[in-house]
């Protein structure tokens, strides 16, 4: 019987960097996944948000080209509002190489890392377990915490591009009918032209693949800002100055915000797997690092100290309070059923006031909370 001080469910970002933070303080983890290859089941659009890329250490040759402009479109697609930042505000990695680049850093630091093996894992009695396993995840189940009620679904479609016409930029289309609850997206930083929407699944009017492929036939209709890699998008096959093949991905993003429960005497929950996604914008690579890193902290301390009273300071209740305003936010979104509505609602943006509240959100310092600050009788961890 192996007995790990720790046992990580799930290598994508947020359990491998646990994982790391953890083996870098001297204890004895193991990380498993279900998957035999990180490259697969990638669901995660992949964009960095400019605060992450400050505070946290990526390889910057797999992070696309910067992006300080973005386009916000009403279902009719006409007079979408421009907005332009004085910094580079978001980067598209190469997910498949963050991955293979955080398990590589993890293995560095003295994890231990099985691909292929499903929890719960025969002959494996770690004294702790996080759950890095996703939105609907086993580990949470099985320790009785929290799990997430509230989702969205998403799909993606990327496609690599030789180059397109004007400054990098993030598209967002507003419209219930394709993507109720949430919106429809084209990312075209010159490198790759990434096309995705979300909504709400019990809202959705057909399979996302159709859905995906309607919204594509309609943005080409937009002008020629929109890229070549935009504006190709309603043609079956590889886009004009295509290199390579679509890759595709997707699955359930978590929308109710941190979960409350998110800790016991046997374990944890980090990344989708504890809610730690913005209610709001569905953004989790940011929440998933910061959170991670509190989680590395709470549990070395415990394992050192044995003393349930740490694992208070794991606490989703306080974290969720900081997500007030974007919960409410999220369910009057939700409640914007109908085009028209959302056309009366967008006209609110073109006004001054409408422009600076979307500046703030999409280019402010506001992300998820960051949760290591120095909380009372938590270790720090290095980042």
């Amino acid at each position: 019987m192996e007995t790990p001080d720790v046992l990580v469910v799930g290598a994508g970002l947020a359990g491998l960097h646990t994982a790391r933070l953890l083996a870098s303080q001297g204890h004895d983890v193991l990380v498993v996944d279900r998957r035999r290859s990180l490259d697969s089941g990638i669901r995660t659009t992949g964009i960095f948000v400019r605060r992450t890329l400050e505070d946290f250490a990526l390889p910057a040759e797999l992070l696309g080209p910067p992006i300080r402009r973005v386009l916000l479109y009403p279902p009719s697609l006409r007079r979408p509002v421009e907005l332009v930042s004085g910094r580079d505000e978001y980067r598209v990695a190469d997910m498949a190489g963050v991955y293979a680049w955080a398990l590589a850093e993890a293995a560095l630091a003295g994890a231990r890392i099985r691909l292929g093996v499903s929890y719960p894992v025969e002959g494996v009695r770690a004294r702790f377990t996080i759950g890095a396993d996703g939105t609907r995840s086993t580990v949470a189940r099985r320790l009785g915490l929290d799990v997430n009620r509230r989702l969205i679904v998403g799909a993606e479609e990327v496609y690599p591009v030789a180059g397109g016409d004007g400054p990098p930029t993030f598209h967002c289309v507003v419209d219930p009918r394709l993507a109720p609850g949430y919106l429809a997206w084209v990312v075209d930083d010159g490198r790759h032209a990434h096309v995705g929407l979300a909504g709400r699944p019990e809202w959705l009017t057909g399979p996302l693949p159709t859905l995906l492929r309607t919204f594509g036939d309609t943005f080409a209709a937009l002008p020629p800002a929109t890229g070549a890699a935009a504006g190709a998008m309603g043609a079956p096959g590889p886009l004009p100055g295509a290199v390579g093949p679509v890759r595709r991905r997707g699955g359930p993003i978590p929308v109710g915000g941190v979960l409350r429960r998110l800790a016991c005497p046997e374990g944890l929950l980090v990344g989708d797997a504890a809610g730690a996604v913005s209610p709001l914008t569905a953004g989790g690579l940011d929440p998933c690092l910061r959170l991670s890193e509190l989680a590395a902290a709470v549990t070395g301390d415990y394992l050192r100290s044995g003393d349930p009273a740490v694992l208070r300071h794991y606490d989703g209740a306080a974290l969720r309070a900081r997500f007030r305003g974007r919960l409410v936010l999220r369910r009057a979104w939700s409640g914007v059923r109908s085009r028209p509505a959302a056309e009366v609602a967008f006209a609110l943006l073109r006004t001054p006031v409408g422009r600076a509240a979307a500046a703030r959100l999409l280019f402010g310092d506001g992300s998820f909370p960051d949760a290591m600050r120095r909380r009372p009788g938590v270790s720090s961890t290095t980042r």
